[in-house]
């Protein structure tokens, strides 16, 4: 299906001004807007088979999160460095004021915009709901798909197996040293390593095609593209959903790829269990973690039946 066409806005953040790219349907129905949130490395193009049906039924809106798409993709500024010009700090809060503002500046919603994210989208999602819940504008909804765990936070790290947290401290001096990381991110911005995470990621091999390939690598191609990539990997201490989850006085719904081999379903029945937000928990058997480009047959007519509730 085509992808509406991409769209600017320009965001004045309180970080600085950027370029933020989004795509748009709008529809004849005035129900509630949608919002949809890529996870990392991806961008709005990842929503290509989920836009045109979704917007049968009500306006959708995706954008690309800053780093990543065709948004602008500033220089990275870890938690210790100084401000320097035109630097950022990626983490979920950056994130999530570029989705909320994005909200109340573009959509602009008459009733109560829902959030759908995906991966590490499903935690800014949840940050975002928060932040537009504080300015009176709170969401109908929060959608998760297969939401991010932060294997890679401090807090979670006595889970790791003994060797990597004995070589975590090494670790975290290195990932911070632009020269390392240039030459890792040109070896993993490469289709035969794209196409052996997908592997994992798409477990049936459904969709993974060479325009998912192209819409992946061609963001990674711009410059400035391994600051983001630098920004993530260092986000050792941040937002995580487990501690949003409980905070939140809107409905969350779960929408789970069962054969993710990063975020366990495991993790999404506790969490079902253990938050009253969370009212439905849908699980998709041999599904990986990008359910909404794997199965998207599976995955959209459950998406429009919450969607329209």
């Amino acid at each position: 299906m085509p992808l509406p066409p991409l769209q600017h806005w320009t965001w004045q953040g309180e970080e600085g001004i950027f370029a933020v790219g989004y795509r748009q349907q709008s529809c004849e129905n005035k129900c509630a807007p949608v919002l949809l949130v890529h996870g990392f490395g991806a961008s709005s193009d990842h929503w290509r088979a989920n836009i045109a049906p979704l917007a049968e039924q009500q306006p959708v809106w995706a954008l690309d999160l800053l780093g990543f798409g065709s948004s602008d993709k500033p220089r990275s500024r870890l938690v210790d460095e100084p401000q320097g010009p035109g630097s950022v700090r990626y983490c979920f809060d950056l994130w999530a004021q570029q989705v909320a503002d994005f909200a109340c500046q573009v959509v602009q919603p008459q009733k109560p915009l829902q959030l759908v994210g995906n991966s590490i989208g499903g935690i800014v999602a949840l940050r975002a709901a928060q932040l537009l819940s504080e300015r009176g504008q709170a969401p109908g909804q929060v959608i998760l798909l297969n939401c991010a765990q932060r294997a890679l936070d401090d807090r979670r790290a006595a889970l790791l197996p003994i060797w990597e947290r004995w070589s975590r401290p090494m670790v975290k001096r290195l990932v911070r040293q632009r020269w390392l990381l240039q030459p890792l991110f040109r070896t993993v911005a490469r289709p035969l390593f794209v196409r052996q995470v997908l592997a994992q990621a798409y477990p049936s091999g459904a969709n993974v095609d060479q325009d998912l390939i192209e819409l992946l690598l061609r963001p990674a191609r711009q410059a400035g593209a391994v600051e983001s990539f630098r920004g993530f990997v260092n986000l050792f201490r941040d937002h995580m959903a487990p501690e949003l989850l409980p905070q939140l006085e809107l409905p969350v719904r779960l929408l789970w790829g069962a054969a993710d081999p990063w975020e366990p379903i495991a993790e999404a029945r506790r969490w079902a269990e253990r938050h009253s937000c969370i009212q439905e928990l849908h699980e998709l058997p041999g599904v990986g973690h990008c359910p909404h480009d794997e199965a998207p047959e599976q995955v959209n007519p459950v998406l429009q039946r919450w969607l329209a509730a």
